[in-house]
């Protein structure tokens, strides 16, 4: 990533190269004064894409997690115009939030890293950056009461895009449970799980943004006493 240098007359650094310098020295003083990343800011973050850095925008709310947070991968040179077509040609715009662990994270970013991303070497994202999608769903599924494993899944509420919305649901539902988990749906015990969404199974979900999470389960036990 680092262009060799051409000299001229009395050994003085052409402009091109002299910003080039300029360039490392701020990428030098980056990396040896890191500034801590503290849950809940608004500024943006530097996270390791082995072995490569990159500038992510946390989510606001899936931001505090001490082993995990969500994020969303930028072209370094963002918002200025042309980053978002770089981007976009490069795989930064096409992957969403993701799932990043906090020991990724150098610090907030600083202008300086730009020169250790992916785009400054004009290189693609990877396919795997090592992250997996931050989209949350909710799995109402019925189980025989006979301690074996046969069921099936009443109801898939997704994607959710933060967690907070979610755990939201996920009381409002069990809180509609009580002490009807085992007359739902005769012969079997009814109860919620909270998981990983499945893009590729997208249409078997339930859009929960769309309406009240409590009426999905009464219409969903209602089509299966039907």
């Amino acid at each position: 990533m680092i262009r060799r240098f051409r000299r001229c007359g009395h050994g003085a650094l052409t402009p091109e190269d002299q910003a080039v310098v300029d360039q490392v020295r701020k990428m030098l003083t980056a990396l040896r004064n890191p500034t801590p990343w503290t849950p809940g800011s608004t500024q943006d973050i530097a996270v390791r894409v082995s072995p490569f850095l990159e500038r992510a925008h946390t989510r606001p709310g899936d931001d505090h997690g001490t082993d995990m947070i969500a994020v969303t991968l930028v072209h370094p040179d963002t918002p200025h115009a042309g980053a978002y077509l770089h981007g976009r040609q490069l795989g930064y715009t096409d992957r969403g939030w993701l799932r990043c662990k906090t020991s990724a994270v150098l610090g907030f970013w600083q202008p300086g890293y730009a020169m250790l991303t992916h785009a400054a070497a004009g290189l693609p994202l990877p396919d795997d950056v090592g992250m997996d999608p931050a989209h949350y769903a909710l799995y109402i599924e019925a189980r025989r009461r006979d301690d074996s494993l046969d069921g099936f899944t009443l109801l898939r509420l997704g994607p959710y895009t933060q967690t907070r919305h979610a755990q939201q649901d996920y009381d409002r539902l069990t809180a509609a449970l009580e002490g009807r988990e085992t007359t739902l749906v005769p012969g079997h015990r009814v109860s919620v799980r909270f998981g990983p969404f499945d893009v590729s199974d997208h249409p078997m979900f339930a859009d929960p943004y769309e309406a009240d999470a409590v009426a999905l389960l009464d219409a969903a036990v209602a089509g299966v006493s039907a």
